[in-house]
């Protein structure tokens, strides 16, 4: 770690003047940027599988739900053993780790197709997941402290950019190679019924998941490579030494800062997920568009919430990050609030922007969560992680709802109490900031 910077103190709120990386740490901050990409790909490949699987599994949207059930568990349950495996071995164990559970969950995508179980799949979903914890719980404290205190909003801002360019990616090949475009009507069903069609379409469009994963852990196994063969710069590794063996669960209940970006964080996922998973099934019923047309449109979303995250990241240069993430959360409230009342092309495009505004959520409730933390930094960002399990409950919900109620639109009212909270979480750590006298690009 750097020590603060003694520059002027009219920009010691934002970090303005110090530099974004030290010398000699532009290497690791690119190599582990990748990852960010990398793992935006299945997060979001998510919301294709959903609607995939209600057709070839002839499912409804709270089965379908599963899919982030079960990938968001994973994240759940393996965050903390995470944190303690790199606790002995370090960041870069952690990145090795996890890649190698990325790789096995993609794979196992090609035998799950072959046997056509829909359950054999969410395992797969697990797997994947599990890996995916290992690599955000390594990647995000990684980044925060790879500089500045002060810029570590900004950094971590900047690294998670590259995470919706994986989200677009993913999403745009699900649309490409596995949306078919073919949608039956119950005539159809029936006529392929009658001539013992219909199993054989049906396993036909199972199939089409299986080439973009297996693509997608070729690229894993090649990321493994070169994090092995990488060295990691020497301060680094002395840091994580003087910090093995330290921090415990007790003492992060003395930061009140961490709790809500705890819950916060719990919040932010689930609004998220929800968000994209259900848009397709959304733009279908409202807007009357077919699977493909909706999933262009949901590209666009993510293209809109990769725009928000460099915008945002280059923001915070002149607005403290809590502050910034506070206007976005009232805005993201209105926005969802016309896609609950208004159905339709309103909806439609208020939902969409919402992605621009929602960019910056995850990485600055993480790295304002960790602030101050010091040694307790590993085991608390390990449960800001698992606070990702919000997108397997309040996606679930979602579906319960739009089932329950007969209609998706409703269950946007589930994104919209997530970012009212944000918003109350926002001030209250700005209100905690001015008290402690901390300043709001925060200290990690």
């Amino acid at each position: 770690m750097l020590p603060p910077s003694t520059s002027d103190p009219e920009n010691t709120s934002t970090g303005q003047d110090v530099p974004l990386l030290p010398s000699g740490y532009l290497m690791p901050f690119a190599l582990v940027t990748v990852l960010f990409f990398l793992w935006g790909i299945p997060n979001n490949l998510n919301d294709v599988l959903i609607r995939q699987f209600m057709k070839s599994f002839v499912i409804s949207r709270f089965e379908a739900g599963l899919i982030q059930s079960a990938f968001y568990m994973g994240y759940f349950v393996l965050a903390m053993p995470a944190a303690l495996v790199m606790r002995k071995l370090g960041y870069k164990s952690g990145f090795m780790i996890g890649l190698a559970l990325f790789s096995l969950g993609t794979a196992l995508f090609w035998p799950a197709a072959i046997v056509a179980r829909y359950s054999f799949f969410l395992v797969a979903l697990f797997i994947i997941a599990s890996g995916l914890s290992f690599l955000e719980t390594a990647a995000n404290p990684f980044i925060a402290k790879l500089g500045d205190p002060r810029t570590a909003a900004r950094r971590l801002n900047l690294a998670q950019a590259f995470n919706p360019l994986g989200a677009i990616t993913g999403v745009l090949a699900g649309t490409l190679f596995i949306f078919s475009g073919i949608e039956l009507n119950p005539d159809q069903v029936a006529a392929l019924e009658a001539q013992h069609r219909y199993s054989t379409y049906l396993h036909s469009e199972t199939m089409r998941v299986v080439t973009p994963y297996l693509v997608l852990s070729g690229l894993t196994l090649l990321m493994l490579i070169l994090i092995a063969a990488t060295r990691f710069p020497s301060a680094l590794r002395e840091a994580e030494q003087l910090d093995a063996g330290h921090g415990s669960f007790r003492a992060l209940l003395r930061y009140p800062h961490f709790l809500l970006a705890v819950a916060a964080q719990f919040a932010y996922v689930g609004a998220q997920v929800g968000t994209w998973s259900y848009l397709i099934s959304y733009i279908q019923s409202y807007a009357h568009e077919g699977e493909k047309t909706a999933g262009y449109f949901l590209t666009g979303a993510l293209v809109l919430f990769g725009i928000g995250r460099f915008f945002s990241a280059w923001l915070m240069r002149f607005v403290q990050p809590s502050r910034l993430m506070a206007i976005y959360a009232v805005i993201n409230s209105g926005l969802a609030a016309l896609g609950v009342l208004l159905p339709g092309w309103i909806g439609v495009w208020a939902l969409l922007l919402s992605s621009f505004f929602m960019s910056l959520m995850f990485p600055t409730i993480f790295s304002q969560g960790i602030r101050g933390l010091k040694e307790n930094t590993k085991i608390g960002g390990s449960l800001i992680v698992m606070a990702i399990v919000g997108g397997a409950v309040l996606t679930p919900l979602m579906g319960f709802i739009s089932v329950r109620f007969g209609g998706v639109a409703l269950a946007y009212v589930v994104p919209l109490a997530a970012y009212v909270f944000i918003a109350v979480y926002s001030f209250a750590d700005i209100r905690i900031m001015k008290a402690s006298g901390v300043a709001a690009g925060g200290n990690v």
